[in-house]
């Protein structure tokens, strides 16, 4: 196909033409016979945006499902009542996201069983970790002894009970196409081939073998520097997950020991103690966080975490500054699925109440769109409109200036992927 009177974004004057790669970029381009032309309107043309951390499945299901976190319900009552106001899906669950303790204290299958006891339910924790399923549906996952309901997300042996629909799948691909993402990487743990989801337009990435969650209360170095060493000798490099500023020292010092590989991977790096900076540096880590969760839970963090560790809190000026390679993702469903909205917080890093957290890790605009222009296999290097690259883009309807100062979703005009359109508003 063929792009007419396109702006780059560094403004310059374009014609595209592209099919699975780009395969010209000329101020001029006449079209072939019967080739497909999109005509930008002088609006702006930049790489298909890649979400380099989500759940395709979480994320799918979460279009079923009702948020109960503090920012829908604020108490046991109204949790209750959500619940209960619930509709259950073609599958007969309730199905409930990102539940805090901060709204009702930690729930087991007993505080379910007295909110909603007669329909199957699961309450699904922020952290993504950790369900909750009350009686009944424990019962219908042959689980009725099982002592409190508190189920771990990668247990495998009670989630392959679930059903998955393909249709669920294919709807939230045309939501990411709409934001103009062409390109997502799976970091869902353990996610086995047979699984991989069936129906997303986006070329996928799986992290899939090689992505290790950490829990504090298990944090073993031995077995994760063995770990690491076992992949790096197949050539293969690692993406390990840190939430807490543990996580993220046991990690460092298991990359140390085991020895890094360029491709290797810190998912998330939420906290980030001053002194991790030049061993995250000497590493020469990728850190794919999400500034997303600062504009969405940034009020929760500065109740849940010490003061004086606010500093440590979802870095990104501070890492980009030192030279650690870094890409921007949202987590999705565990953050909100729009990656404009993620960039828009890089930028102002503003909390629900509107209070600037860490404003000295604030970025451009600029920066923050070319944190998503990365490739699944080199995250951190933007890909630009040139011959050779992906054929992969997003139209917007403006300006490359007001598509940098507005970092919104609702300028996609078109997402093109291969050379053929998937979106087009």
């Amino acid at each position: 196909m063929l792009i007419r009177h396109a702006r780059l974004l560094d403004g310059t004057a374009a014609d595209i033409r592209l099919g699975e790669t780009i395969e010209q970029v000329a101020e001029s381009l006449s079209p072939e016979p019967d080739e497909e032309v999109l005509d930008a309107a002088s609006g702006t043309v930049i790489p298909g945006l890649h979400d380099h951390h989500l759940h395709v499945h979480s994320a799918a299901a979460e279009q079923d499902s009702i948020r109960v976190g503090p920012a829908q319900v604020a108490d046991e009552a109204s949790l209750g009542r959500a619940l209960t106001a619930a509709v259950a899906g073609s599958d007969g669950w309730i199905r409930a996201v990102g539940y805090h303790e901060a709204v009702a204290g930690p729930l087991d299958r007993h505080s379910l069983d007295r909110l909603i006891p007669d329909v199957p339910v699961r309450v699904q924790h922020r952290s993504g970790v950790l369900w909750t399923v009350n009686s009944v549906g424990l019962a219908a996952l042959g689980l009725s002894g099982h002592p409190d309901g508190r189920l771990a997300s990668a247990d495998r042996t009670w989630s392959e009970a679930l059903q998955r629909r393909r249709t669920q799948i294919t709807e939230f691909s045309t939501r990411l196409a709409g934001f103009g993402v062409t390109g997502v990487t799976d970091a869902t743990p353990d996610l086995q081939p047979a699984d991989r989801p069936v129906g997303l337009a986006q070329r996928v990435h799986y992290l899939a073998p090689g992505k290790r969650i950490l829990h504090d209360d298990g944090l073993d170095l031995d077995a994760l520097t063995d770990w690491i060493a076992q992949r790096h000798r197949h050539g293969e490099p690692v993406a390990v997950h840190c939430v807490t500023a543990a996580q993220l020292v046991v990690t460092i010092a298991a990359l140390r020991a085991a020895g890094s590989h360029p491709a290797d991977r810190i998912e998330h790096a939420a906290m980030v103690p001053g002194d991790c900076v030049d061993d995250l540096v000497a590493l020469g880590v990728t850190v794919v966080t999400q500034p997303n969760f600062v504009a969405e839970r940034g009020d929760q963090y500065r109740t849940d975490v010490p003061g004086a560790e606010h500093d440590q809190l979802w870095r990104l000026g501070t890492l980009l500054a030192a030279g650690i390679p870094v890409a921007l993702s949202t987590d999705a469903p565990f953050g909100a699925a729009d990656p404009w909205a993620a960039m828009r917080a890089a930028v102002d890093r503003r909390t629900p109440l509107g209070v600037v957290l860490n404003p000295v890790e604030r970025i451009s605009g600029r920066r923050a769109l070319t944190l998503f222009l990365g490739s699944a296999t080199d995250p951190a290097r933007p890909r630009t409109i040139a011959p050779g690259e992906p054929g992969d883009v997003c139209v917007l309807a403006a300006s490359p200036q007001r598509v940098v100062d507005a970092l919104d979703a609702d300028l996609v005009a078109a997402t093109v992927i291969a050379g053929a359109v998937v979106f087009q508003r």
